[in-house]
């Protein structure tokens, strides 16, 4: 029940990278054969990647993560934009991930770029008129997620994008939670950087993608021996990078199947839990446009690592909010975002289900829920 958190590598996804660990295990930046067979290997990789997005093979960057990929585009494209005497504006929503939230408070903080965070609705929304107003001509970007790490809601993104591009800002959309979960073609949508982790469909943990526009000028962050066209410095990872060619591909062949399969699970744990906990139990997010796998709650009066402990105890894995924040006592800032009160914000949690998740497990959990609630605020 948490696959938000990371998935497990796909047996055929694992099977493409085994040979580029033991047989083609040349450094890709290496001159001679085995270099050039790893070269090779890579660069394919980077095609099936921008085929699946419709767009370039040198538009596709490598790097550390999704968190990795998100710093690139804040901090390269600020920076840049810093040292070509361009404007000192940056625009993210009040539920960023923290790997964007962290950023764009330390480019204000410590490099002093002016910083706007708009707020949301109680579902988790931006609204689109006060991105407009929040625009000025010194705003050189916008970064706003297209679901949430958390609590699953969909952003307008193509709104959003839009509007950037009308007022000649650019859009990077941390898309990490949302990538696998529709089709992206980037001909035509309105998205200048794109952050990517195939850890959370089915691929390897430890790489990343952004995908940076033509024309999308950034300063490297991480400098070294001038890999990805200068802009991720370090040892290419080859068989990462072809394991997340074929994971995207398998998750875009599968795409309606996948889903088909999770909503009726997210439906059933959300009907299941506001049902039995009436006065103790709220839905977070939007209630229709989420993420088809997200089925995410706010509990009154309960800790959630509390409820973390027990969940595991039963045997049930769970996430109080994003895995990147489990085990930190503060309350959720994405609760109190969306305007929950004291008494529920220290309470999410975070279901997410996946392809070997079956109705039996979401039964269980739909059934232990509501007994392990009744147990921690009763004592």
């Amino acid at each position: 029940m948490d696959h938000a958190a990371s998935t497990p590598v796909h047996a055929e996804v694992a099977a493409a990278m085994l040979p580029y660990w033991t047989e083609v295990y040349g450094n890709p930046s290496s001159s001679h054969e085995h270099g050039r067979f790893a070269h090779r290997a890579l660069e394919q990789a980077r095609e099936r990647i921008a085929a699946q997005f419709n767009a370039h093979p040198d538009e596709i960057v490598f790097t550390g993560g999704g968190s990795a990929s998100d710093n690139l585009a804040l901090r390269g494209v600020m920076l840049r934009a810093r040292h070509d005497g361009g404007g000192n504006h940056l625009i993210v929503s009040a539920i960023e991930h923290s790997a964007v939230m962290r950023t764009a408070v330390q480019l204000r903080d410590y490099f002093g770029f002016d910083l706007t965070i708009l707020p949301v609705d109680r579902f988790g929304q931006i609204d689109v008129e006060a991105l407009k107003t929040a625009v000025t001509p010194q705003t050189v970007l916008i970064s706003i997620m297209a679901a949430n790490n958390e609590i699953g809601s969909l952003q307008p993104i193509e709104a959003i994008g839009s509007i950037a591009h009308e007022n000649g800002v650019l859009f990077h959309s941390d898309a990490v939670q949302a990538i696998a979960v529709r089709r992206w073609n980037m001909e035509t949508m309105p998205i200048d950087l794109m952050s990517v982790a195939p850890h959370k469909f089915y691929g390897p943990k430890g790489i990343g993608v952004l995908f940076a526009r033509r024309g999308a000028a950034m300063m490297p962050i991480l400098t070294g021996g001038g890999q990805e066209n200068g802009r991720w410095a370090g040892t290419s990872n080859v068989a990462f990078g072809v394991g997340t060619a074929v994971a995207l591909e398998m998750a875009m062949d599968e795409l309606e199947a996948r889903n088909a399969h999770y909503l009726p699970l997210r439906d059933h744990l959300i009907d299941s839990l506001l049902t039995a906990l009436p006065d103790r139990c709220v839905l977070t997010g939007h209630p229709s446009q989420r993420l088809p796998h997200n089925a995410s709650f706010a509990f009154r009066h309960v800790r959630g690592n509390d409820l973390l402990m027990h969940l595991d105890m039963a045997g049930i894995s769970g996430s109080s909010g994003s895995a990147c924040k489990t085990g930190d006592p503060k309350p959720s800032h994405i609760l109190q975002a969306i305007g929950l009160g004291d008494e529920w914000i220290k309470g999410g949690l975070r279901l997410t289900v996946g392809r070997q998740t079956t109705m039996d497990d979401v039964l269980y959990a739909a059934g232990k829920i509501p007994e392990i609630i009744r147990k921690i605020v009763n004592g």
